[in-house]
């Protein structure tokens, strides 16, 4: 897994990455995701990588669905399941 962060105004850019997809935080948009058929989910409301693997998934690509990825589980968990 690889995280990119990038510190913006007041919330900062976050994203995990797994192999075969990534959790995406508040600043991203699902709908281009689903347009370009990613396995993606969204957290919000986090600060660190820390916050975002404990935090829920609230958001998932039409793409994530189909592998059986959900709203509402950690987003530790979605990750693994993409490793």
């Amino acid at each position: 897994m690889t995280g990119h962060r990038i510190n913006l105004g007041k919330a900062p850019f976050l994203l995990l990455q797994a192999k075969n997809g990534y959790i995406m935080c508040g600043y991203l948009n699902m709908n281009t995701a689903n347009t370009l058929g990613d396995i993606a989910g969204k957290a919000t409301g986090v600060n660190t990588f820390l916050d975002m693997l404990n935090a829920p998934v609230v958001e998932v690509s039409e793409k994530a669905k189909q592998k059986g990825l959900k709203e509402g589980m950690l987003v530790r968990d979605f990750l693994e399941a993409l490793q």
